[in-house]
């Protein structure tokens, strides 16, 4: 039997790896759109609030390095008691972690991605939604959405820990310049939702999480929605294996003050696995959207 010659062989690989191209890239476009509301991927347009040209475009991009960043940044961000108290009596989280979530991956890549009006659009109806998110904490003291300082601490972890995803999986040798330009960015989002002190630069967000650690505090509501984030139900059988490897990846993109005050464990004897793993998912995942 005569070897196939190689035009054969390439389209009978071709006829096999686009099926399975389609099918991971549809499964995945899946957790992020929710169908049942009519909501689609959204297309790139080049006259947003960033561009082509811009490293936001760039870092927020990567499928697997946003969902290990967004597990980090929610894990922080739930360790300011106010931040945790607007989540914890103004949401319905307990019961629909995935709707909450993929809200918050749809925020961004509407604001990333989409045309300037839809960007500007969303970025006020949250700051409209913001304005009605007040209470008090356990301790008496009021706390509000809205609150400037409380803003920033959003953006910040979200901020860093997406970077810092981005480093980690797909670019680790990033330029402190890009990086600096990635924050210098991503204040044409925080500035128009109130969010101050906004860094600017990797220093001024390293600066304001060292001057925020003093009012962070990890209780029983912190681990319960710790627990919550990182033992949800995967949808469906297929994103089990990534869904567990992505939350260990988050835990592990932590720093490790933080793992410390949330009681979480230090992941060092799985690293190795964690990493690799979560690497060869984002490759995949690359190359099932290319």
């Amino acid at each position: 039997m005569t070897n196939p010659s190689p035009s054969l062989v390439g389209a009978s690989v071709n006829g096999m790896t686009q099926p399975i191209k389609r099918l991971i890239a549809a499964r995945t476009a899946a957790i992020f759109n929710d169908r049942t509301r009519g909501e689609r991927p959204v297309t790139r347009q080049a006259d947003g609030l960033f561009g082509p040209r811009s490293v936001a475009w760039r870092v927020h991009g990567d499928v697997t390095s946003m969902m290990v960043g967004g597990v980090a940044s929610l894990l922080l961000q739930m360790l300011h008691p106010a931040v945790l108290a607007g989540v914890w009596d103004h949401s319905n989280f307990r019961t629909d972690m995935h709707g909450r979530l993929r809200r918050t991956a749809r925020f961004i890549a509407v604001t990333t991605y989409g045309g300037r009006p839809e960007a500007e659009a969303l970025l006020a109806r949250v700051r409209g939604i913001h304005e009605h998110v007040r209470g008090v904490l356990p301790n008496g003291v009021p706390y509000a959405a809205n609150d400037p300082a409380l803003l920033a601490w959003v953006h910040v972890t979200e901020t860093t820990s997406f970077l810092d995803a981005w480093i980690r999986y797909a670019e680790p040798r990033m330029r402190v310049t890009d990086q600096d330009r990635y924050f210098a960015e991503m204040v044409r989002i925080a500035e128009p939702l109130g969010a101050n002190p906004v860094p600017r630069s990797r220093r001024e967000a390293q600066a304001l999480i060292l001057e925020m650690r003093p009012q962070l505090v990890c209780d029983d509501r912190t681990r319960e929605v710790a627990r919550l984030v990182l033992n949800q139900p995967a949808q469906n059988r297929m994103v089990e294996p990534l869904q567990a490897l992505t939350m260990q990846a988050g835990i592990d993109l932590l720093p490790s003050w933080a793992r410390r005050q949330q009681g979480l464990p230090d992941p060092a004897l799985a690293r190795p696995l964690v990493r690799a793993g979560t690497l060869s998912v984002a490759r995949t995942l690359r190359w099932a959207f290319s």
